[in-house]
């Protein structure tokens, strides 16, 4: 058991299809979210798309902008206990909704998602740099 060096989990979080994303309400409740994401340069950005959503404002854009800080949660399951893993992102964390951080954002999900290349994501972006690298995996 031990820590995945740094590259490699950047590797790891990068090529992940899906992540959970951690944020804090106001009233300190946590709050975990299934999302898609991307790496664009340092920063891990993720942004509210067209899929079906209850309202506009989503409890996670009102926790980010609350505290300013997120964890993403990358993981790896296996029947082989041998072959597990995860990746732990903390960092400070903001909300974009248009700007160079938001067009890139996009970019950057559009580029890894073809589910995105028709029809572009136009929500708010989540950026969340690297504060905190945190990892593990078991022996293989």
């Amino acid at each position: 058991m031990g820590r995945v060096r740094l590259p490699e989990a950047l590797t790891r979080v990068a090529s992940a299809r899906s992540a959970h994303l951690a944020t804090v309400r106001p009233d300190g409740r946590p709050h975990v979210v299934v999302v898609t994401l991307a790496l664009d340069g340092p920063t891990v950005v993720t942004v509210i798309d067209h899929k079906p959503k209850t309202t506009n404002r989503l409890q996670r854009l009102v926790n980010v902008e609350s505290s300013g800080w997120a964890s993403v949660l990358v993981d790896h399951y296996d029947e082989d206990w041998n072959r597990l893993w995860w990746v732990r992102i903390d960092g400070p964390a903001s909300v974009h909704h248009s700007g160079e951080t938001h067009t890139s954002a996009v970019a950057a999900l559009v580029a890894k998602y073809t589910q995105y290349e028709d029809r572009p994501p136009e929500g708010p972006v989540i950026a969340i740099g690297q504060d905190r690298v945190s990892s593990w995996e078991s022996t293989r």
